[in-house]
């Protein structure tokens, strides 16, 4: 029976009196479970930890998220019973303007979107953190942020991820000269043991806690980061930091054959997409299908989901996105009525766009759970690893290049492979789209909080964990899971290593997909479960990633 999707104005939760006398933090990085682990032991609540591991991750995986940065942090209120997202997401500076990307004959210009500080959309992450101190956290910056402010001073040593990610990003790093000074070793990427210091990023973390989001969005240190954008190519004004703010938004949610659903709006495309193709799977006899069935029947699924996400997400606040429609009854039956499990639609029927494949991604996500039942799912990105790959002098700030994931072009890909449409053209102020997808899952006799990073696979690996817990699966069963993903364009099934096996590949090829391997594991989940009948807490961190997951009593 296919199953019916809404938008609450406040999330109902079947867990009013569920809690545990467990808590428990997984990250992508042991310094940030440490961080977010001692702030629990000190008394603070899961949004107090949330800032600590926030802070701690973008200092020990500038590669991934940083206070340059921006994200989305889903927060389950147990006092309220209320779920409600966090908007940290970048904005475009207010000189932005459609064709800042192309050239003198409309083409995108290589590169401009993503390295130096034009790229950098208006960093989100230090409004976010305060936010979340001053309307749920019980404990002061000061101490919140003091982990991260310890290892931006003291320093902390590079792992191998890191030397591929800095090697990868060599020659953009070298461009910046803070940037380099701070991230490489002679210009080149540092050997795994490395110890990286940050004094600048400290001192601002320092203003961060001791003023608030008004020490970085005004005064000394925003006519820094200003005055070096500016200098350096880029639109930032004093304007453009003043004006950002955190809006709170309404998640969306649905069920999925028992099992509840919450997840991220506009401007993520994560939450619409996932209860899409959760909608559009009830209609079929999942668990009855081979192992080949299912995998085609996914794959169809995901290729109509990101066909609806190129073509009418984008920012709600600037476009009118028609979440209701795309989640609703009717047009989930006419996207259903379209697959057939013998044979594989060409997404050339649906768009006559031809794109190129995404290359490599970048993103963290936490969870956390405390003890009284509060809960945060945070997906948080700079964008392509090291962002922008450029450093405000003086400020130890990495700029995001965000900017990278509006649509330059309409039809033209992003570096993710990903195209758009009208709805997430470049604006001057609006919030570009993403697919970031911190989500909370809930049947009657389990819970879970989960995410990952992984740019245009992160709705699919969201997906599949999901799938892996309604059936009954465990935290590691749920990260650790065999992934295989299809984005609509490149019209192409892409898999982890060893993931699909000869049979299947045999018959998707038999149904008329193309399939490729790729050459390593892609994502970096962290996921917690709690056993409603045990209340136990089971936590969990990637096997393909160097997080950690820990649980306390």
């Amino acid at each position: 029976m296919f199953l019916r999707f809404i938008l609450f104005a406040l999330t109902l939760s079947t867990s009013l009196h569920v809690h545990s006398q467990q808590a428990a933090v997984a990250s992508a990085h042991p310094l940030a479970t440490d961080a977010g682990m001692e702030i629990l032991k000190k008394g603070g609540n899961a949004f107090d930890a949330a800032i600590a591991i926030t802070a701690t991750l973008a200092v020990v995986e500038p590669y991934s998220s940083g206070i340059g940065g921006g994200g989305f942090w889903l927060l389950h209120v147990k006092k309220d019973d209320r779920n409600v997202m966090i908007d940290g997401r970048e904005r475009a500076p207010l000189a932005a303007s459609r064709n800042m990307y192309l050239d003198k004959n409309a083409n995108v210009v290589p590169g401009a979107s993503i390295d130096g500080p034009l790229s950098a959309g208006i960093p989100g992450v230090p409004a976010a953190i305060e936010h979340l101190a001053l309307n749920y956290g019980k404990l002061p910056l000061s101490v919140t942020l003091e982990a991260a402010i310890k290892h931006a001073s003291n320093g902390f040593k590079t792992d191998e991820h890191y030397q591929r990610m800095a090697r990868f990003r060599e020659e953009a790093l070298n461009k910046s000269t803070d940037a380099a000074k701070i991230f490489l070793l002679n210009r080149k990427a540092p050997l795994p043991g490395t110890l990286i210091t940050q004094p600048d990023l400290a001192e601002t973390l320092r203003l961060l806690a001791s003023k608030g989001a008004r020490g970085f969005y005004q005064g000394e240190l925003a006519d820094k980061l200003v005055d070096s954008v500016v200098s350096h190519g880029g639109i930032w004004s004093k304007e453009d930091l003043a004006a950002y703010k955190v809006i709170e938004r309404v998640p969306v949610s649905g069920e999925y054959r028992g099992m509840k659903v919450v997840s991220v709006a506009p401007p993520s495309s994560g939450g619409v997409a996932l209860i899409q193709m959760l909608s559009m799977l009830s209609g079929f006899d999942f668990e009855a299908l081979s192992d080949s069935e299912q995998t085609h029947l996914l794959a169809e699924i995901m290729r109509r989901a990101y066909r609806d996400r190129a073509e009418f997400l984008g920012d709600a606040d600037y476009v009118k996105v028609p979440v209701n429609r795309l989640i609703s009854q009717k047009h989930v039956d006419r996207m259903v009525s379209t697959i057939q499990l013998d044979q594989a639609t060409p997404s050339t029927e649906l768009s006559s766009a031809i794109v190129d494949a995404g290359k490599e991604t970048d993103t963290t996500h936490f969870s956390v759970v405390d003890k009284d039942g509060n809960r945060v799912a945070a997906t948080l990105s700079i964008n392509y690893p090291f962002g922008s790959c450029f450093v405000a002098e003086g400020t130890g700030v990495l700029l995001n290049d965000e900017m990278d994931d509006f649509s330059s072009k309409p039809g033209v890909p992003n570096v993710y492979g990903l195209v758009g449409a009208e709805a997430n053209a470049i604006e001057p102020g609006k919030r570009m789209l993403s697919s970031m997808t911190p989500t909370f899952l809930e049947t009657e006799d389990r819970l879970a909080v989960l995410g990952t990073p992984g740019g245009s696979r992160i709705i699919t690996m969201v997906l599949l964990a999901t799938l892996e817990f309604h059936k009954g699966g465990s935290a590691g069963d749920m990260v650790n899971r065999g992934r295989f993903h299809h984005q609509y364009l490149p019209d192409k099934i892409f898999y982890e290593p060893d993931v699909l096996t000869e049979t299947v590949l045999k018959s998707l090829f038999e149904r008329g997909h193309d399939t490729e391997m790729l050459d390593s594991s892609y994502g970096n989940m962290h996921a917690i479960v709690l056993d409603k009948k045990s209340m136990q807490l089971e936590a969990a961190s990637d096997y393909r990633g160097s997080g950690s997951a820990r649980v306390i009593h």
